[in-house]
């Protein structure tokens, strides 16, 4: 038999799948997808501070506004920090939390299915 502290109920299954939808939102939109791939290029080619708006418009087919509106959605999830400089601000990936919440909630939905 498992151990009581080991359990976890539905509704705290429930509750921290809800914690979790704005990942899921936005991680569910090809464009982010598409944005989340350039700044993890810009990272892997030696710029950790991330890219500025039109640095990001320059690579994905969409309008400055646009951009902004799914880095606004991606910051929001945790999925990117902003950082100020001067007039600009700069976009960078922070995944590790997200991560972490995404395969907590996995362990969560493994154990509700195999309790035992």
């Amino acid at each position: 038999m498992a151990d009581s502290e080991n359990l976890v109920s539905g509704k705290e299954l429930e509750t921290y799948f809800h914690e979790c939808m704005p990942l899921f939102i936005a991680l569910g939109d090809e464009m982010r997808l598409k944005i989340i791939e350039v700044l993890s290029h810009a990272a892997r080619s030696g710029n950790p501070d991330g890219l500025n708006v039109n640095e990001i418009t320059k690579q994905v087919s969409l309008s400055r506004p646009a951009i902004s509106h799914h880095l606004k959605i991606l910051k929001n999830s945790g999925l990117v920090n902003v950082r100020e400089s001067g007039t600009s601000n700069y976009y960078r990936l922070t995944l590790r939390e997200c991560t972490q919440q995404l395969m907590k909630l996995g362990f969560m939905v493994e154990k509700v299915l195999s309790p035992d």
